[in-house]
């Protein structure tokens, strides 16, 4: 099957998929859709993600699905909101020209009174994820008993996100003639078990593997110091201009952080994580597909149901604990036939995580050094001339001769410079003064960042810091440094926490002192307190080090305290 005309599905179907641009299938659709156009078996297909795995399950299910019936028929579960109302998306525009087909997402974070409302519509397709469709069986709103088809789509993080619960009710529920389709980026331990108790006899489809690199990304590693690393991001962007791109962090605050170092900086980024209500992540991801900003800022979980094509960059705040995971963030750009960019911030302790992820994976990552004023400035006048000559641009306004004043005084290369001038002074202006930050190197061992180099970087640091305006410092202070805080050999019997309130709220050390003592103490004090550690206030945040013992309590308790009205919040510092 080389083409979907050549794929036996119906008139309705292929208009459709005609309409989206579809001709040739993907390597997972070639071997899926003839699959399960023909067989009765159930399936188990290792597929990435961006592999066009929608197309394959929901494209030869819609071809067979009773459109006279008004019972569910077909049932996939996704790991998040984003994926699942993606999915959803997909098999309602494949679905376009089968006027009775009915397709309903349910989510958590969304009111369950409405989904239960179009419920009773009675569509035939539904997709969900697996907590809230737990919900609604739970409430007698689901009615599987017609069930055909069951995809678990992304199965291993439906897992690793504590699922496994949950998938385990609804397979159960299901009907036993069901066909179960498992699709997953791996087949861990979790995902082989899950297969052997619930899928009878599968067929299995392979498509690619973890170790695959596509060989259109160049991937890039810079040494950042604990203090430079919002400094060296802005130059990396700076060093890139005309990129769309998506930024991954480690967590939630830490994605919100540096997207607000972003947008302060007059970059178009936002952030996208799980704190944000559901209107707000659909909004942040209608910007970014429309490319109303240029970079979103997210965490792995966020960004999961995002399917973008075009984009140029991925850049990597901080490292994923998982190989997988880096290939998988990584795998985003360099689609289409395009070529991409993978950039990775690397802290100097993390030499051996960086190892284990080249190790695995079988790239091949460049270090490079964080790019100079001139650097910057040589590739800004680059993307000028590549975003003026770019193959998509049009005449937005009407322009008539007249208005050109007489130029014949100048030299062409004498106007482009000034137009350049023109177009590049504010950027210039910026980095003309401003020191080329230290260059760092990668630790042989996790802990061998010494002291006497850590001392090295703060009189690099501070010197640095004297030549920069305001602007500057106060993204230096205030998110520059890595939730890590200062570069410091760890304790082994102290944990630091990362503490969500500052100077601007009037915080003081005896105030973290009170409520350390008060977190981690009962109320009749009979109980040794807590050691406490060094404690480090900044303007909009702070971190403190306690007893490693009391970590647990202090996390239970802290999160039900109050200071001056506000709410506290603390987590484990990376």
């Amino acid at each position: 099957m080389n083409l979907f005309t050549e794929s036996n599905l119906s008139p309705d179907i292929l208009k459709a998929v005609g309409e989206l641009g579809y001709e040739s299938p993907t390597e997972i659709q070639k071997q899926t859709i003839p699959f399960i156009l023909s067989d009765i078996r159930d399936l188990i297909a290792l597929a990435q993600t961006g592999t066009g795995k929608t197309a394959a399950f929901s494209l030869p299910i819609l071809d067979m699905i009773d459109e006279t019936s008004r019972k569910i028929q077909f049932l996939v579960l996704c790991p998040t909101r984003e994926l699942c109302l993606q999915i959803s998306k997909d098999i309602k525009n494949y679905s376009k020209y089968m006027k009775d087909i009915k397709t309903t997402a349910v989510y958590g974070g969304s009111s369950i009174m409405d989904q239960i409302r179009s419920l009773k519509d009675k569509p035939q397709i539904i997709v969900g994820t697996p907590g809230r469709v737990i919900d609604l069986i739970n409430r007698k709103a689901l009615d599987f008993s017609a069930i055909h088809w069951l995809v678990l789509d992304e199965a291993d993080e439906m897992l690793s996100m504590g699922f496994k619960d949950e998938l385990e009710t609804i397979l159960r529920e299901t009907p036993d003639t069901k066909q179960t389709f498992l699709f997953s980026a791996t087949m861990n331990k979790e995902v082989e078990r899950i297969s052997k108790n619930y899928l009878t006899n599968p067929h299995r489809i392979s498509v690619g593997s973890i170790n695959e690199v596509k060989k259109n990304i160049k991937h890039e590693y810079y040494v950042v110091g604990y203090r430079q690393k919002k400094e060296a991001l802005k130059r990396l962007i700076d060093a890139n201009p005309n990129q769309y791109s998506i930024l991954f962090c480690r967590t939630r605050m830490e994605t919100q952080e540096v997207a607000d170092f972003l947008m302060q900086n007059g970059y178009a980024a936002d952030a996208l994580h799980g704190d944000l209500s559901q209107a707000q992540r659909d909004t942040v991801m209608k910007k970014f597909r429309l490319k109303n900003i240029d970079i979103l800022v997210a965490t792995d979980v966020a960004a999961r149901g995002l399917d973008v094509n075009s984009l140029t960059h991925v850049i990597h705040y901080s490292l994923p604990d998982d190989p997988e995971v880096f290939v998988h963030r990584s795998g985003r750009t360099g689609r289409a036939g395009k070529d991409g960019i993978s950039i990775s911030l690397i802290k100097p302790e993390e030499s051996r995580k960086l190892k284990q992820i080249k190790s695995t994976t079988k790239i091949e990552i460049v270090e490079k050094f964080i790019p100079t004023g001139d650097d910057i400035i040589k590739a800004q006048v680059g993307g000028v001339f590549e975003k003026l000559f770019a193959e998509h641009a049009e005449d937005v306004f009407e322009f008539n001769d007249s208005l050109i004043p007489d130029l014949t005084a100048f030299t062409k290369e004498e106007l482009v410079h000034k137009l350049l001038q023109f177009q590049l002074k504010d950027l210039a202006l910026y980095y003309k003064d401003k020191h080329d930050l230290a260059e760092q190197k990668l630790s042989s061992r996790d802990d061998d960042y010494s002291r006497r180099d850590r001392g090295r970087d703060r009189d690099r640091d501070r010197g640095r810091d004297r030549d920069r305006g305001d602007r500057d410092v106060r993204g230096s202070r205030d998110g520059g440094r890595d939730r890590g805080g200062k570069p410091r050999r760890k304790d082994e019997n102290m944990v630091r926490f990362f503490f969500n309130l500052g100077k601007k709220d009037q915080l003081k050390k005896l105030d973290v002192l009170d409520i350390i003592n008060k977190a981690t103490s009962p109320a009749g004090g009979s109980k040794k307190r807590a050691e406490i550690g060094d404690i480090e206030i900044l303007e909009k945040f702070s971190f403190f080090e306690i007893e490693k013992s009391f970590k647990g309590e202090l996390l239970n308790n802290i999160a039900s305290m109050k200071f001056k009205g506000k709410d506290m919040r603390a987590e484990e510092a990376n």
